[in-house]
């Protein structure tokens, strides 16, 4: 039976570590899940794990696009999953590590097979008031209706584009994940105590300025200027800020502290919200027993 892994969690928890030690027991090659880690160039402000520590052990997703490229879920889904096929013929375990939640969740359950957008039926759509369009949607998909405020013209529109355009349900159809691999994960998440994982960060964030995050921002805004700024990652949006002449280097630093606290605080609410993982404490155990247990439930 070919093993799949789940390691999540927020950021500077400890992840990297126990997908290495996991990694060499499964014999498994790892796929990044970090919606920041896919961007070429973005190594130190993104913590990309670096060749030596990946001692020998093959990694994916990283690297894959230029930072003004859009990339969203549907691509990370389809990227992988054409990996997979790969994988699921060599007969080779996986661990999906990583703490963007909708990309592992992309893998694991699936996304839903909604239409593409229709320009032509987009502008019929338009034409109409927003009181004709959720009278109509309430007419068609009355679930939809109450989960989509009236006042959201978009994705008003959006479901009742989707009616038009399959003859099903908005309300039904966005709910149906259709999963493109064979993989059966086990899902763990990793957590600390919330004070001793804040410290974490912000000491990561100063030894990410030691190893030169500051340069690193320079260089690619040099190179793609304000285009940099649109994909809204932390650690660089802070310094373009400073760069800009917005704050001082001082408050940069601080904003990038704030905002990573932030940002693990969404992310334990996203993987707090799944029931499906299984859940380690590295304040209150060791690595080599959450290995030990983890082994022990893939029986390795």
């Amino acid at each position: 039976m070919l093993k799949g892994l789940v390691i999540a969690g927020p950021t500077g928890v400890g992840k990297t570590d126990l997908s290495i030690k996991l990694a060499k027991l499964m014999k498994a090659d790892i796929f990044s899940a970090d919606s920041a880690q896919v961007y070429k160039g973005m190594n130190i402000g993104t913590a990309k794990i670096t060749a030596e520590e990946m001692q020998g052990i093959k990694h994916y997703m990283l690297d894959i696009v230029e930072p003004v490229k859009k990339y969203n879920v549907g691509d990370y889904q389809k990227d992988v999953d054409n990996i997979l096929k790969g994988k699921e013929a060599e007969g080779k375990n996986i661990i999906l590590t990583g703490g963007t939640g909708l990309y592992i969740s992309s893998i694991t359950e699936g996304l839903s097979s909604l239409p593409a957008g229709n320009p032509i039926l987009r502008e019929e759509l338009l034409k109409k008031d927003i009181d004709e369009l959720y009278n109509e949607l309430t007419a068609v998909d009355p679930e939809a209706a109450l989960e989509i405020h009236k006042n959201n013209r978009r994705r008003v529109e959006r479901a009742l584009e989707v009616f038009k355009l399959t003859g099903e349900k908005f309300s039904v159809l966005s709910k149906k994940n259709i999963k493109g691999n064979n993989y059966n994960f086990l899902k763990v998440a990793l957590e600390r105590d919330r004070d001793i994982l804040y410290e974490r960060i912000n000491m990561r964030v100063d030894i990410m300025l030691e190893k030169g995050l500051l340069e690193e921002v320079e260089e690619l805004y040099k190179k793609y200027g304000e285009n940099l700024r649109k994909i809204n990652i932390i650690g660089y949006t802070q310094l373009i800020d400073y760069f800009n002449n917005n704050c001082t280097f001082e408050e940069a630093v601080e904003n990038i502290k704030r905002d990573s606290r932030r940002y693990a605080k969404r992310q334990f609410t996203w993987f707090k919200n799944d029931p499906s993982y299984t859940w380690y404490d590295l304040d209150k155990m060791n690595e080599e027993e959450i290995v030990n247990k983890i082994t022990a439930e893939l029986k390795l």
